[in-house]
């Protein structure tokens, strides 16, 4: 999830401020981030709504290279 924490620190917030704009604790989006937890398709939705992009542009190269 490198690509969403350059996305967050690029646009200033902090963990906690994901969190209260996503409605989840700050220790569950870190765990998001740090791809200590699976990432939901509804929350990929929300979170790239935040940035203004589509899920694919966060999301799409942290997928391919699991594979």
């Amino acid at each position: 999830m490198k690509k969403l924490k350059w996305m967050r620190k690029r646009n200033g917030l902090t963990c906690a401020d994901m969190a209260d704009k996503l409605n989840i604790s700050k220790p569950f989006y870190w765990q998001i981030e740090n791809g200590r937890r699976r990432l939901s398709y509804i929350m990929a939705i929300k979170i790239a709504s935040i940035f203004h992009c589509k899920p694919d542009d966060l999301f799409y190269d942290d997928f391919t290279n699991k594979e």
